[in-house]
């Protein structure tokens, strides 16, 4: 068997549209997210795969070598699980039929677009956690270049800023004093923002712990939406301040924080701090929270020497140290239904077993393959032209989760589809006859993916630093020992393979194409319009909305997949009668949304990603006691989002503005006349090899003018430099002029005289027409809208436009909604908003960046 697979031909789009529609019966939401983010293309962008069954067969190849190499290791049954001493080898053929119309093991993202994929050079891995930030500006340079050299390979990062002493501290350089760790916060936002473009990924995890000095500032920070824009934060909260809160105790803030003699601390009411991460948590979702001491000593890892949890990847489910990295795979719990939705209905716990044995056997082939990426990512390090002193935080990186990466072999094992499967089996997903049901399933996933582990212990090797009596400090062992005591004895004889097994991400895209519900969560929506365009002169189009621009569409119902198969088994039409009604994401009881996640939680040795949905008007109070009792249930962590948060930028479906008719007449605008100075943002951004930098001028916080063009055409600006102000001059012939004004490190203003004339005359010109229309009112997404539209057939003008659309996308809220709202993902009509400078689906999820 080769080590890369050949494509036979390449494909014309239609043709891969077709196959694809076929493929999954004229689902065109699955069909072109798998086209767009999954499908092997050339570096052109031509299809070399023309349906998902092609991408199983590359990447069962791929696996079925891995297993080829293990061939023979099982010379002896001793010590083996029962089921390991009978089971038939793990073929290339039996591992695509696992794969096959993603029905049993669905690989996450990275490894579906990659493994076998010759044409890039990327990571398999979904989640990265670099080392804790060193405390100097050396480390923290350090950490921004970890960061970058992360992203481009299509990793999400973690890192956590408690190591970084807190503001107004003494330091032993010019400034004397230091500005704080969340100073700092901005740097890894906007590496972040600016790697991730033209495909490449980037996405953020920021962590502090709740004592350090600066953890008022650090939740507080992203309440103006305009900051941090390009990172998720979160808070790792201690039960020693839990319990300070539920007791109405003071707390000591200190640093460092692990310190027994800490050289600063302040003493507070704990209740005080609690409140104010409550209140921002309801008004915009953000800090996150992490239950710090639940991610410690519930866990198979952190309570190991060097592997010591410092901070999460961005979507919170894996806790690791700084230096490792984490792979994932999903069941689909829904195939394991017999006879779905009819009164018959079973769960095949055998056949189960069975796949999740075999999966977790996936899961450390897969460590194996992540390696081989890893050498083919230093083999293009080692013969890029750049110098090896340019190379070294590079190449020093991928050594790290190199040797981390073979010395845990951390694995993470999850599923999807769980509420699809409740109700396949007749089961209302928030009640004590689905909990039951779903202890059953992960007790049974649990036994089958340790007793995996173990038995590839005995034919592979253990994990290299696996040792019984650190084992025993683990809780999650403890409840193994207690619970299932032969799987205990067992791995106290043997080891395991894996330091770290099991987790529940989340699957969006995944479930998508699994045509499923996604992870843990319930289902969003059972239905929902979806517009379709006609021409309005067709006698036979049924117009039913006309939009803004005049075009006419007509409306049909689109059903949650699973509820249409449900109409399909019991003739049924009317949805409240389904299993899914009253069990929306919006609807569940929320306290057995929580006793779901603690009972899940309690057999995974990582963390899940969900969220709890509440409606708009709940109050502040609530989601204070949704998060004190996820703390009290065991919960490593849980999401609270209520709808419209973000300061009230999502608007309700009773305050959509009424739908335009044609003839509605139009409204001129009256634009704020221009003071002679305005303040300004200065943003930077790369397209391709060329950095560019634009000036925007600003009143009352919002986009009033633009000045951009290629860094070496405009003025030298400090690299630091992020604001300042735009003047409007007269020249000695009575021209309007504008200068740029800045106030140094010590506080004098400089100013460059004739910003106008930096910058090429095509852009200027450009920059003027679309300065008129921010300052006639267009919204932001609209002006975004119309800039990505824009028609340039110049190389360099294209490159120009698209960092106009960038740098206002900053100023969008998080919350608001696209100019286009469909989501093509989904097919969502309302679905697209901003978030973090990017578009994303709050239906299913999806994500479009740069």
């Amino acid at each position: 068997m080769t080590e890369e697979l050949v494509f036979p031909k390449i494909y014309e789009y239609n043709e891969v549209l077709e196959s694809c529609l076929a493929y999954f019966n004229g689902d065109e939401l699955a069909a072109t997210t798998w086209m767009n983010k999954y499908a092997v293309k050339t570096k052109k962008g031509e299809f070399l795969e023309n349906t998902p069954d092609q991408m199983h067969k590359r990447m069962a190849a791929e696996f079925g070598r891995v297993e080829e190499k293990y061939i023979g290791n099982e010379k002896s049954v001793e010590g083996l699980s029962e089921y390991g001493k009978t089971r038939e080898l793990l073929t290339e053929d039996g591992i695509y039929d696992l794969f096959k119309d993603f029905k049993y093991v669905i690989p996450q993202g990275s490894v579906m677009s990659s493994l076998g994929n010759k044409n890039v050079i990327a990571s398999l891995s979904n989640c990265v956690v670099v080392p804790p930030v060193y405390d100097s500006y050396g480390g923290i340079f350090h950490t921004d270049e970890q960061l970058a050299q992360l992203f481009k390979r299509r990793c999400g990062v973690g890192v956590d800023l408690s190591n970084l002493r807190p503001r107004g501290a003494q330091v032993s350089n010019s400034a004397g004093t230091t500005t704080g760790a969340v100073s700092f916060m901005d740097r890894f936002s906007n590496t972040t923002r600016e790697v991730a473009q033209n495909g490449r990924r980037g996405a953020l995890m920021l962590t502090m712990d709740i004592a350090h000095p600066d953890i008022e500032e650090f939740v507080t920070i992203k309440q103006d939406l305009s900051k941090i824009t390009g990172a998720n934060i979160s808070l790792r909260l201690s039960d020693e301040f839990m319990i300070a809160v539920v007791n109405d105790d003071d707390y000591t803030l200190r640093w460092p924080i692990e310190s027994k003699k800490p050289t600063y601390t302040k003493t507070i009411k704990a209740k005080e701090l609690w409140d104010t991460i409550i209140k921002c948590a309801h008004n915009t979702a953000e800090p996150g929270l992490i239950f710090w001491d639940r991610q410690h000593y519930y866990s198979t890892s952190s309570i190991y020497p060097g592997f010591k949890n410092s901070s999460t990847n961005p979507c919170s489910e894996i806790a690791m140290q700084g230096g490792d990295s984490c792979r994932l795979i999903a069941v689909n719990l829904f195939s394991f239904v017999d006879k779905p939705f009819s009164k018959e209905a079973t769960f095949d716990f055998k056949k189960f077993y069975k796949v999740v044995y075999e999966s977790q056997r996936l899961m450390d082939d897969l460590v194996d393959l992540e390696l081989e990426a890893v050498d083919k990512i230093f083999n293009k390090i080692m013969h890029d032209k750049e110098p090896d002193s340019i190379k070294q935080v590079e190449i020093d990186t991928w050594k790290l989760l190199y040797k981390t990466g073979k010395k845990g072999r951390r694995t993470g094992l999850g599923f999807t589809a769980l509420a699809d499967a409740m109700a396949a089996l007749g089961k209302k997903f928030d009640t004590d006859e689905a909990i039951a049901v779903v202890d059953e399933i992960m007790k049974t996933k649990l036994r089958g993916e340790f007793d995996s582990s173990i038995d590839m212990a005995i034919t592979r090797g253990k994990f290299e630093v696996f040792n019984t009596d650190i084992e025993k400090y683990s809780e999650f062992v403890q409840m193994v020992e207690t619970d299932f005591p032969d799987v205990y004895e067992r791995m106290m004889k043997y080891g395991r393979r894996n330091i770290s097994i099991s987790t529940v991400a989340p699957t969006g895209s995944l479930s998508m194409l699994a045509q499923t519900s996604s992870g843990i969560e319930p289902v969003f929506l059972l239905s929902y319009k979806r517009r379709r365009k006609v021409n309005q002169d067709d006698t036979n189009a049924k117009v039913a909305y006309v939009d803004d621009m005049g075009d006419a569409f007509e409306e049909f119902e689109v059903y949650h997949n699973k509820l249409k198969q449900w109409m399909e088994v019991t003739g049924e039409t009317d949805i409240n009668n389904s299993p899914y009604a009253g069990a929306t994401a919006p609807e569940i009881d929320w306290k057995k949304r929580v006793e779901m996640q603690a009972l899940v939680q309690k057999y995974t040795t990582h963390s899940i990603s969900s969220t709890i949905n509440l409606a708009k008007d709940v109050s502040v109070d609530l989601v204070g006691d949704i998060y004190i009792e996820s703390w009290k249930k065991g919960l490593k962590g849980i999401t609270v989002y209520r709808d419209g948060s973000r300061s009230g930028i999502l608007v309700a479906s009773d305050e959509k503005s009424k739908e335009k008719k044609l003839g509605d007449c139009f409204a001129e605008t009256i634009f704020p006349k221009r003071p002679k100075k305005i303040e300004a943002k200065v943003v930077r951004f790369q397209n391709d090899y060329d950095k560019w930098v634009a000036v925007v001028g600003l009143i009352n916080n919002r986009p009033y003018e633009i000045f951009t063009g290629k860094l070496e055409d405009a003025f030298l600006l400090p690299t630091w430099l992020e604001e300042g102000w735009v003047i409007k001059n007269k020249d000695e012939d009575g021209n309007t002029r504008y200068d740029f004004q800045f106030a140094d490190k010590q506080g004098y203003k400089v100013t460059l005289e004739g910003l106008s004339r930096t910058f090429d005359k095509e852009y200027w010109n450009y920059a003027k027409l679309i300065s008129g229309v921010l300052r006639h009112g267009m919204p932001i997404p609209y002006v975004v809208d119309l800039v990505n539209n824009l028609n340039m057939y110049d190389t360099n003008i294209n490159t120009w436009k698209n960092g106009i659309a960038r740098t206002l996308k900053q100023f969008v809220l998080d919350g608001t909604q696209a100019a286009d709202k469909k989501c093509a993902s989904c097919g969502d009509p309302e679905g697209l908003i901003y978030e973090e400078g990017c578009l994303k689906c709050k239906n299913c999820g999806d994500t479009k960046c740069g």
